[in-house]
């Protein structure tokens, strides 16, 4: 792979040919970018900022677009994909100078992996954090998924808004209309649920057996996907219809699942030390890798974002040991980590290679 980026964020014009096959370490004080170059990476994947930053967010100040090019190799087969950015319009994308018109059409040409120090939301953050993993996941393994979760967000954001216009009463007309995104959300709804319970079963056992190496002890990890309702997604919504009427807000449904993660009995959430919920958080993203170059046949190209900033010695030297084979880019703004054996180092300052 190769990539070029334009007036994104803080970088003004930068190439990288990143290793393949290989690891790759871009060395950098704080601020100078790096977070920013895999941040592009990543958007050219998804068309979607891993920091949850809105799309005027990664114009760098004063110019008018962004622009992201690179190349990507799976099998053999190299593909360029080209992305512009120009909010308030919408994203320009190009495969092989082809426009694509579907986001999933991305994903089933580049696929990447991120880690991150903020992925201890994972754990520590609420419900939506997992519900999300599992989604990214879901839809990376099986990337005409997308727009089914795309629906699902779409009508649970008309039927709140109705819900709460309704305020509180049902009239003939929030009846029929609640009758129609019922229809949508139970079809599309039960589709994502589905996909979620059979990945969080595909999962475990590799989120369970990574866990073990990265902390040297057998309990493993245990997921447990815990739906918001007993019965079919349609008829949990008919029987919660008065209460979802008095609370202007739907109760049930795939938004309202859990994902619980659990060793040794203990909920990961709230009983497991600040080092053993890091080595959770490691594991998920080491289980879902996995996951998506078992199922799609290549792996996914693997960003990790200052990733080794807060791990202590033993469980560094432990995740190198861990990363799977394959082409992979680590940011850090101190040395390279223990027990690493990084295939190029290059240097980024103020947004610009320099070595």
């Amino acid at each position: 792979m190769w990539l070029e980026v334009r007036h994104f964020r803080n970088l003004e014009q930068l190439e990288l040919r990143p290793v393949a096959g290989g690891l790759t370490v871009v060395n950098g004080e704080n601020g100078a970018g790096k977070t920013s170059l895999l941040e592009a990476i990543a958007y050219a994947s998804v068309l979607r900022s891993f920091r949850g930053s809105p799309r005027d967010a990664l114009v760098r100040a004063g110019a008018a677009g962004a622009a992201v090019r690179l190349e990507a190799v799976d099998a053999g087969h190299r593909t360029l994909l080209e992305v512009g950015i120009s909010p308030p319009a919408r994203d320009q994308v190009a495969r092989n100078k082809q426009r694509v018109g579907r986001s999933h059409e991305l994903l089933e040409t580049l696929r990447t992996t991120i880690f991150t120090p903020d992925d201890m939301v994972l754990v520590k953050g609420g419900p939506q954090e997992r519900r999300d993993y599992l989604d990214d996941l879901a839809v990376a393994v099986r990337p005409r998924l997308l727009p089914v979760r795309q629906t699902v967000e779409r009508v649970l954001r008309q039927r709140n808004v109705l819900l709460r216009q309704a305020g509180g009463r049902e009239s003939a007309d929030v009846s029929a209309t609640l009758d129609v995104w019922d229809d949508q959300l139970a079809q599309a709804g039960s589709e994502l649920t589905r996909a979620r319970e059979a990945l969080v079963s595909a999962l475990e056992p590799h989120v369970s057996s990574a866990f073990a190496r990265l902390t040297g002890i057998d309990d493993g990890l245990g997921l447990d996907y815990r739906r918001s309702y007993g019965e079919e997604l349609g008829e949990a919504l008919w029987r919660a219809r008065r209460e979802d009427l008095k609370r202007q807000v739907t109760t049930v449904g795939p938004h309202r699942d859990e994902l619980a993660v659990f060793s040794g009995g203990l909920d990961a959430r709230t009983r497991l030390s600040q080092g053993r919920q890091r080595c959770v958080t490691l594991a998920l993203r080491l289980g879902a890798h996995a996951i998506v170059a078992e199922r799609s046949g290549t792996a996914p190209v693997l960003l990790l974002d200052d990733a080794f900033s807060e791990l202590d010695d033993a469980t560094a030297r432990a995740l190198v040991r861990e990363l799977p084979t394959g082409q992979a880019i680590l940011t850090t703004a101190g040395p390279t980590p223990p027990g690493a054996r990084p295939d190029a180092v290059v240097e980024l300052r103020d947004g610009r290679i320099v070595s």
